[in-house]
């Protein structure tokens, strides 16, 4: 079973490219994360010619994330991260398919920091992590997928100093990041290439992708029912390079049983 993640910058913008990377490697089921859509605007006829059912949980111009599962329906579980009513920022979706329960991620980026977005940004992460221990609790399969705004350590990026001043390195979104991984989370990619050098973002700007200057940003976390079965994973880095690309690549990994 392969489950994908990827940001994909505007499903709209993107969907050639996207149809693409489903029709050439048929993720089972593949989190979207930045669709920037509203509900009513989704391609969703689109993806279904292909094999593809969907949910999703859209706003106009900005956030948004979806699950897509080839061949299936996503039973949807939850939409919207609890613990914040007033929360109207379309970040998580929660689904079941084919036993397995999946999350679609999109954590606030937090620049500029100091500031309100990056209060706003460790906020979110206290309350995902709140969420992930239910789910962990329930003892089953588990997988939270997306984009965390998150480098973990400095393996995580071309050059350690790049980003010093930047909220995806900060000591408070990697302490973060730590102590979700502290209650019992498995980074999948972390644990198939431990030395790190895993890249999954290449901005726009000042030629990071063909100097090969990105960073991984993009996850997937496994309860321990999913790491147990964990068999593969990596980064699908020549769809970055394709014309009209989003500046991000999809992750993926595979699961035996």
């Amino acid at each position: 079973m392969r489950i994908a993640t990827f940001n994909i910058n505007g499903v709209k913008a993107r969907l050639p490219r996207l149809l693409e990377w489903l029709e050439e490697t048929r993720p089972a089921v593949a989190c979207l994360q930045e669709i920037k859509s509203q509900d009513d605007g989704f391609p969703a006829k689109a993806l279904q010619a292909i094999g593809y059912h969907a949910i999703w949980h859209g706003q106009k111009g900005f956030n948004g994330v979806a699950i897509l599962a080839d061949g299936a329906v996503p039973r949807e579980v939850r939409r919207g991260l609890p613990g914040d009513p007033d929360d109207a920022q379309a970040r998580y979706l929660e689904a079941e398919v084919n036993g397995v329960r999946v999350a679609s991620i999109y954590l606030p980026n937090g620049n500029p920091q100091p500031g309100p977005k990056f209060e706003y940004k460790l906020a979110w992460f206290a309350r995902l992590r709140v969420h992930a221990a239910s789910l962990w609790a329930e003892e089953v399969p588990v997988v939270l997928a997306g984009d965390f705004n998150v480098v973990p350590t400095d393996a995580d990026i071309w050059a350690a100093d790049a980003l010093a001043e930047d909220a995806l390195t900060q000591p408070e979104s990697r302490d973060a990041w730590a102590r979700l991984l502290g209650d019992g989370w498995t980074d999948a990619v972390a644990t198939l290439h431990p030395r790190g050098g895993v890249w999954t973002f290449w901005d726009y700007q000042a030629g990071a992708w063909p100097r090969d200057h990105g960073f991984r940003i993009d996850h997937l976390l496994l309860s321990p029912e999913c790491a147990d079965r964990l068999c593969a994973g990596g980064v699908d880095k020549g769809h970055r390079g394709r014309e009209r690309a989003s500046d991000h690549a999809p992750v993926w990994i595979e699961m035996t049983g």
